[in-house]
């Protein structure tokens, strides 16, 4: 069986799509699986079991790339083809099925509207990441262990959506300081490339002993593989916020100018919060503007993070969930 599976450029969404390739593995063993995302978010597909190809999507003008994976597919009988990104693709192709996604704003759970398209929407499959041992080798030589680790990403893929660099500095001196839930801890601190400028401040502010930097510097998966092993992730609604709830790790996930009801961190071990005022709130306000790097999350005070934070180390201590750290971590 071949099964070609189109989903997204963006990390966020294609992390958010691997619950239902994760189902469509499980359903259908032994299937040849053609991946086709674009080129940021290719790596996370790289250790899909059964994977034939991996078929990454670089923008073109005039829609080029569509004509190229039309290309790299046309010739093949699939007997399964899931098109994610709602384009006419799947129509041209010689398949025993067709499911296409149609994106919804309706106040869905992107999660569940994936799921479905196999009417797995009552109990969606959660999203998943695959790591090999090279990823998590990697990991535990970046981040050894010997005590508490809290991942931090300050970043997002654009400033509206950034808590303040000052905010996550007040919130990771209460949570690390003395008598603080994570005493002592490291703090790791994630970011793509080109987001340095928006981490400096927090790299400049946390002692270089208890400091551990990763941001543009470090694989997707291995990144991955590092927020893994940390005991909580605080950070904005990013691709980076779905790869440490898909890798099982308590996850917080801070929210502003986006839409927490479709984009929540997915898993029981995940929370959210934000400021004040809804999103909508937000984009309707003179001062909005994507296109700078003003934030509009200054109104999410430190205390209700730091509330947020406490409630979730408590309902994902390992003690009282009769499971210590290296139990949260996924398998290759």
């Amino acid at each position: 069986m071949r099964i070609l599976f189109v989903t997204s450029n963006r990390i966020g969404d294609a992390v958010l799509s691997t619950g239902l390739l994760s189902h469509l593995v499980e359903r259908y063993p032994g299937a040849r699986i053609t991946v086709a995302c674009g080129k940021v978010a290719a790596p996370i597909f790289q250790a899909v079991p059964g994977l034939e190809r991996l078929q990454v999507l670089v923008k073109k003008r005039y829609a080029g790339h569509w004509l190229g994976l039309w290309r790299a597919t046309i010739g093949q009988r699939w007997d399964l083809v899931v098109d994610l990104r709602a384009s006419a693709l799947a129509w041209t192709l010689w398949a025993g099925r067709r499911k296409i996604f149609q994106p919804s704003h309706a106040p869905v759970h992107r999660v569940r509207q994936l799921a479905a398209l196999f009417g797995l929407d009552a109990a969606p499959p959660a999203p998943r990441l695959w790591l090999s041992e090279a990823h998590q080798a990697a990991a535990a030589a970046l981040l050894p262990d010997g005590g508490p680790v809290l991942a931090v990403g300050p970043t997002a893929n654009f400033g509206g959506k950034e808590w303040p660099a000052a905010s996550f500095i007040a919130l990771v001196e209460r949570l690390t300081s003395a008598g603080g839930p994570l005493a002592g801890a490291r703090v790791a601190l994630f970011g793509g490339p080109g987001e340095r400028e928006a981490a400096a401040p927090l790299i400049a502010a946390i002692p270089p002993d208890r400091l551990i930097d990763l941001v543009g510097s470090a694989d997707l998966m291995v990144a991955a593989a590092c927020i893994a092993r940390a005991r909580l992730y605080i950070g904005n609604d990013s691709g980076l916020m779905h790869v440490a709830a898909a890798a099982g790790v308590p996850t917080l996930g801070l929210f502003g100018p986006s839409r927490e009801v479709l984009y929540a961190p997915w898993g029981p071990l995940c929370a959210h919060v934000r400021g004040p005022r809804s999103c909508e709130e937000i984009q309707a306000s003179p001062l909005y503007d994507y296109r700078k790097k003003t934030s509009h999350m200054g109104d999410l005070d430190v205390n209700v993070v730091e509330a947020a934070a406490l409630a979730l180390l408590a309902r994902t201590d390992p003690a009282r969930l009769g499971m210590d750290d290296a139990a949260r971590r996924p398998l290759p």
